[in-house]
């Protein structure tokens, strides 16, 4: 049931995009030969206004065929027939559509869950920043020139400035204050047992394969209650007691959907090197205004964008590779596995989980569309602005001839993709 889902998820996301075509092509005086959701044999269909409707077999995806889209065809009420400007606003509106429905997910998030501003929550004594003025409850605003909204902002620039000096500005008691540091460069040796949790209580959210945990058998939202007999009552006292442990064999008892578990493990012994901040952020949301939601909404999709492009500058980097990559089917995975996940949370849980993973990849579609590749929508307007500063449109044949190149390449890179997700399962 939880694929089910994400199929549902992704062809939404799909037939709004294509919807966006539809409607500015309608409004434009073109043509639409037919509209269709999802692929393969038509199950049904009928036709109404001049456009056939179908519904086909497979509920993944959509697709909006114009009359004349891919050649030169000035009938009346052909795609070429229209204005060069109708023409690029007819392809962008797809794309434009993805970042509405992007824009709606985050309407429906914060306007329930409220955001989740960089507001810092403990500043450790003796540290840089702590040296440098900083102070819990300062909201971070500003890193190194960059706008800092959400705590994923924060999070997301500080992976490209590890180790650097960090210029902050942040709001304190509603006034912009100025705190430059450079963070502690730190090599230890730890314990560590595998594990993932929340940041303001013992709740484990994932576990490491091959570390202790996972091998003896502790689980996602599994709570600590105690380890060796001592309460637990957030994040940093299981790391103190791990590390108290000095690599000898502890006693971990959790709570697992209203069962005490126990388990025995022994921790493993790391050494890492890494940059000390000294301080936390904290992980709290703050509820906001219906204007303020609007406003934030906004904010989290120009996040979302800026997302896409962080990405790009990962793989470019070589900070993440081929095996990063994910298809539709790797997207299926992810979205089936958090479903599944947040059952236990309840149905507001899977709802949000749903929406979030909904927005977010809407958000992404609209700017891989744009991005100019032959064959994709961005590819498309790149040869529609030339027509309209050339004032001649590009010759059919040799623009044919550039999507299909880039057609060749986008399923070459999607086999390749699709191997890599399906190898990921097994």
């Amino acid at each position: 049931m939880k694929y089910v889902w994400a199929i549902l998820v992704l062809s939404v996301i799909i037939i709004i995009h294509e919807l966006g075509h539809f409607i500015i092509a309608k409004a434009s005086g073109v043509k639409v030969v037919e509209f269709s959701l999802g692929m393969g044999p038509r199950l049904i269909k009928f036709t109404k206004g001049g456009t056939m409707y179908s519904l086909k077999l497979f509920l993944l995806g959509g697709s909006c065929q114009m009359l004349g889209e891919d050649e030169e065809n000035s009938e009346e009420g052909s795609f070429g027939s229209k204005s060069v400007w109708k023409r690029i606003a007819i392809i962008a509106a797809g794309p434009i559509a993805n970042f509405v429905l992007a824009f709606v997910g985050a309407v429906i998030l914060i306007g329930i869950n409220g955001y989740d501003p960089a507001i810092v929550q403990n500043v450790e004594k003796d540290s840089s920043a702590y040296e440098a003025g900083l102070q819990d409850g300062d909201q971070i605003v500003k890193m190194n020139g960059t706008n800092i909204v959400f705590y994923s902002d924060y999070s997301m620039y500080l992976m490209f400035s590890e180790g650097e000096e960090l210029e902050l500005t942040v709001l304190r008691d509603g006034k912009k204050q100025e705190v430059v540091f450079t963070p502690d460069f730190v090599e230890e040796d730890v314990y560590q047992i595998g594990i993932y949790m929340d940041p303001a209580k013992p709740l484990i959210s994932g576990v490491v394969d091959g570390y202790p945990a996972q091998v003896a058998g502790l689980k996602g939202n599994d709570k600590i209650i105690s380890i060796d007999g001592v309460s637990c009552k957030s994040s940093d006292e299981v790391v103190e007691l791990v590390q108290k442990a000095e690599g000898k064999e502890v006693t971990i008892v959790v709570d697992r959907d209203g069962n005490e578990v126990t388990v025995k493990l022994t921790p493993n012994i790391v050494h890492r090197t890494y940059y000390d901040y000294g301080y936390y952020l904290s992980p709290d949301t703050i509820k906001c205004s219906p204007i303020d939601t609007i406003k934030y909404s906004f904010c989290q999709v120009g996040s979302w964008i800026k997302t896409v492009f962080f990405s790009f500058r990962l793989l470019f980097s070589g900070q993440a590779g081929f095996n990063d990559l994910s298809g539709p089917v790797g997207i299926v995975t992810v979205i089936g596995d958090t479903v599944e996940e947040s059952k236990s949370y309840g149905a507001l849980t899977v709802f949000l989980s749903i929406v979030t993973m909904g927005a977010f990849i809407s958000a992404n579609l609209g700017v891989m569309n744009l991005l100019p590749i032959p064959a994709l929508d961005g590819g498309r307007l790149i040869f529609l602005f030339i027509e309209a500063v050339r004032r001649k449109p590009v010759p059919k044949e040799k623009e044919g001839i550039v999507h299909f190149v880039g057609i060749v390449l986008l399923l070459m890179l999607s086999v390749a993709v699709l191997v890599n997700d399906i190898r990921k399962l097994f």
